[in-house]
């Protein structure tokens, strides 16, 4: 059975197959993990660490090779296929250099005689499955510390990035990872489960949509096992005023149509205040118009890359139609390629009705959805009134004003003149349905920690 394949999502074609893993060889991945975790976990952190730097450094020597196999997997172009690569480059660089740091030994105050510290100290394996829209840097975000930290790491990819999935692999065990300490596996929904069922593995990671993190999120609890779930975002962006509106709608737009708009913690909803509401539509149907279908490895200028696959293509463009038939106003793009392309092009859509089923989607593509407000107060409630809250972001000259909107956002992450800041030292998650849990950051090496007390009396 081969379900894992790479296929051109410019042009339909299928690249490449790869088998699904057996029962026996997850039997074996699992084995191997176990066995991994039992020496790394007592080699010191400054090797492991050592190890996860020269991981670092091998993503950036291959950088060139590395973007150009996500380009042809999932379709960004191969400009920002390389800064993916760069980006996770630096998280993997972060916590090598500063993850032993974070996960020293904390003594605390005790009021009983003795000493009272507080350790961070590995678990076990641990099972990642990460989504297609991030190759990289979703794999790089949740291995990389966990591995400074002495776990070892199961990784399951999303079914279109087998040729990236091994090669991340490859980068692991030559940077000195030992075998089974990073391991791929081509494994099936079933066999997801049997894995996290197996006492061997001691929690598990998802990114990806609310519903696959529901499914996950049960079978953990089912079995005991700490999760981290990171799904999905409408997230706000709240315009107040603006000296320069064209600016801020250009910044909008390329944040929202950035790696095809398929991005958790893009600014799918722009909520703008009346006075430049106008100005700003205006802006955006400018930056839509013209474009048109490109190779996502030779862009050229005004050309837009495919979407993942075509089935993510037609589900965009399935609820854009739905969103105009309950009243909302296509104002540029939105148009489904035909052939077996998944090309939609990047679209402006405003008036979408509050009371109709479109209000509540997440659309992950290229689709700027604006609303027109009349007070800080109305677009601090359309902000919140979402079941997701993962970032969002607040715009104003007046940055106090901005920052009293910002700081009643219901959500893991916020903003002010800003969409969102990035970075390897910045936590990263949600709340609400966009689950719970961070990585990246001081945090994110602490998911996954038993952080053992320690206590010698006195």
């Amino acid at each position: 059975m081969a379900k894992y394949r790479v296929l051109n999502p410019a042009t339909g074609e299928i690249v490449e197959t790869f088998d699904v893993a057996t029962d026996a060889e997850i039997e074996q991945t699992l084995a191997a993990a176990d066995a991994a975790y039992r020496d790394w976990r007592d080699r010191s952190v400054q090797e492991r660490a050592a190890a996860v730097k020269r991981v670092a450094e091998l993503f950036i020597e291959r950088k060139d090779e590395l973007a150009r196999l996500i380009a042809l997997e999932m379709g960004k172009s191969l400009a920002e296929s390389a800064d993916e690569v760069d980006f996770a480059a630096s998280i993997i660089d972060y916590y090598a250099v500063y993850g032993p740091g974070l996960i020293t030994d904390q003594e605390i105050p005790s009021t009983i005689p003795g000493k009272a510290t507080i350790e961070h100290l590995p678990v076990g394996a641990l099972l990642g499955v990460m989504p297609w829209n991030f190759p990289y840097y979703q794999v790089a975000r949740f291995a990389a510390p966990n591995l400074v930290l002495g776990n070892t790491i199961v990784l399951k990819h999303a079914d279109i990035c087998a040729r990236s999935a091994l090669a991340v692999q490859a980068i692991m065990e030559e940077a000195g990872i030992p075998v089974g300490g990073y391991q791929n596996v081509f494994a099936s929904h079933d066999q997801i489960a049997t894995m996290i069922a197996d006492p061997r593995v001691q929690g598990v990671s998802l990114t990806g949509s609310e519903r696959a993190g529901a499914i996950i999120g049960a079978q953990a609890g089912q079995h005991l096992k700490k999760c981290v779930l990171e799904l999905g975002g409408i997230d706000p962006m709240v315009v107040l005023d603006a000296d320069d509106v064209a600016g801020v709608a250009k910044a909008a737009w390329d944040f929202r149509v950035y790696n095809g708009g398929q991005v958790c913690n893009s600014n799918k909803r722009m909520i703008v205040m009346d006075d430049i509401y106008d100005e700003f539509v205006a802006e955006l149907r400018r930056l839509a118009d013209g474009l048109v279908p490109g190779d996502q490895l030779d862009l050229g200028e005004g050309q837009f890359v495919p979407m993942s696959s075509r089935a993510a293509a037609e589900t965009v463009n399935a609820q854009v139609q739905k969103a105009v038939a309950a009243g909302a106003t296509l104002e540029a793009g939105g148009v489904l390629s035909d052939g077996p392309g998944a090309y939609f092009s990047p679209a402006v859509l405003t008036g979408v009705p509050r009371d109709s089923e479109s209000y509540r989607e997440e659309i992950f593509g290229p689709v700027a959805t604006v609303y027109r407000v009349y007070s800080d107060e109305e677009a601090l409630e359309l902000a919140n009134d979402c079941d997701l809250g993962l970032g969002g972001s607040v715009f104003s000259t007046d940055e106090a004003r901005a920052a009293r909107v910002a700081s009643r956002l219901e959500v893991g992450m916020t903003h002010v003149n800003t969409i969102a800041a990035e970075a390897a030292e910045l936590p990263f998650g949600g709340v609400k349905r966009s689950g719970f849990g961070r990585e990246m950051g001081p945090v994110g090496i602490g998911e996954f920690a038993n952080r053992r007390l320690s206590f010698v009396a006195k």
